[in-house]
């Protein structure tokens, strides 16, 4: 692990010196990614430092012990070093984790009502409103780019974008069929009712992703919005419907005003997905396991429950559960995250596919 650490310095202090030069300095993108590369670098850093002085201050506080008067003090001062020595090695094994290189990206995402008809789509519209709360509290931007309203209310379908610093990193583990458990709104006898909504998270492609999309490969359709982009939106052909045929990946954008912001949201969508494709074939090809990822769940996966009589949410993927239902769904997902990132970790150091 000294190895890994020692190099890791050493290419951030060469990053460092670098950026001090004026010819790297006058290049905005070698500037941009030397940069990037330094905030990646920056918590091994500061914590391997931290760790290297708490070494030092081992061995001097060993001399110490022998100071017939200092003696005593330097044990139990030694006794906290060790402790602290501990604490940041289990620390470091952590940070030495290869992370997700798409970590630090904006996130796309695509709510559906399932099963349940109405109330279905209700809880559909509940999750939206639950990531929303989520991305504000942590305050993160979101932007609706295409929605299908229920008809009782929620959506049947919801895209959206997520913006801000390490998005993907906290949203990653929600892909896959969330189920809920209460009496509808809809329901007239007072009955319990077992509904579902699925929830699709992907990466925002950003314009340094290769993905080469052909003009020839494109069918778009334009017409008439029915979405709540506000006032005007619907009254024009606006609306963008993109197919990219070899795929038969279908992106939809009616949220903007123009014609043409619909056309580049859309474009960007199309760019994601596309790059999501290309990530999941990449998985396969190398023979890791979709269904062994707490990240990438398949949308067909149960992973969590919502169960309003008992107040409860069940994520059945690390056994997790939370007798506060109300804050979860009002966006306070912290607990929830924070378990499944530590459980992700937990894996990975053992080696196993997560």
């Amino acid at each position: 692990m000294i190895e890994r650490l020692d190099a890791t310095l050493e290419k951030y202090e060469f990053l460092e010196s670098e950026l001090t030069k004026s010819e790297v300095l006058s290049d905005v993108k070698k500037t941009r990614e030397y940069s990037k590369q330094m905030s990646e670098l920056e918590d091994v850093v500061n914590c391997y430092k931290k760790y290297k002085n708490v070494l030092e201050n081992i061995e001097s506080t060993k001399e110490m012990i022998k100071d017939p008067e200092l003696g005593e003090m330097a044990k139990e001062e030694l006794r906290e070093l060790e402790f602290e020595k501990t604490h940041l090695e289990d620390r470091l094994e952590i940070l030495l984790i290869p992370k997700d290189p798409n970590d630090g990206k904006n996130v796309i995402m695509e709510i559906r009502g399932a099963a349940g008809g109405d109330e279905a789509n209700i809880f559909a519209g509940d999750l939206f409103r639950m990531y929303t709360r989520y991305a504000e509290k942590k305050g993160f931007s979101y932007q609706v780019y295409n929605s299908i309203d229920g008809t009782a209310g929620g959506f049947s379908q919801i895209e959206f974008i997520i913006k801000g610093s390490n998005a993907y990193s906290l949203l990653k583990y929600e892909s896959g069929s969330h189920r809920v458990q209460r009496v509808p709104v809809t329901e007239s006898n007072g009955r319990l009712q077992t509904s579902t909504a699925t929830v699709l998270v992907m990466p925002e492609a950003d314009e340094d992703v290769d993905i080469e999309i052909n003009p020839s490969d494109l069918r778009i359709d334009i017409y008439r919005s029915s979405g709540c982009g506000g006032q005007g939106v619907n009254t024009t052909d606006s609306a963008v419907r993109i197919t990219h045929l070899p795929t038969n990946t279908v992106v939809t954008c009616q949220n903007e005003r123009s014609q043409i912001q619909n056309k580049e949201q859309a474009m960007k969508v199309l760019k994601t997905r596309l790059y999501e494709l290309q990530q999941q074939e990449k998985l396969e090809k190398e023979g890791n396991e979709r269904r062994s990822k707490i990240g990438t769940g398949d949308r067909a996966e149960k992973i969590r429950t919502y169960n309003y009589p008992q107040n409860r949410v069940t994520d059945h993927r690390i056994g997790f559960t939370t007798k506060n239902l109300d804050r979860v769904i009002d966006g306070d997902l912290d607990d929830i995250i924070d378990a499944l990132i530590q459980e992700d970790q937990k894996r990975k150091l053992q080696g196993e596919e997560v």
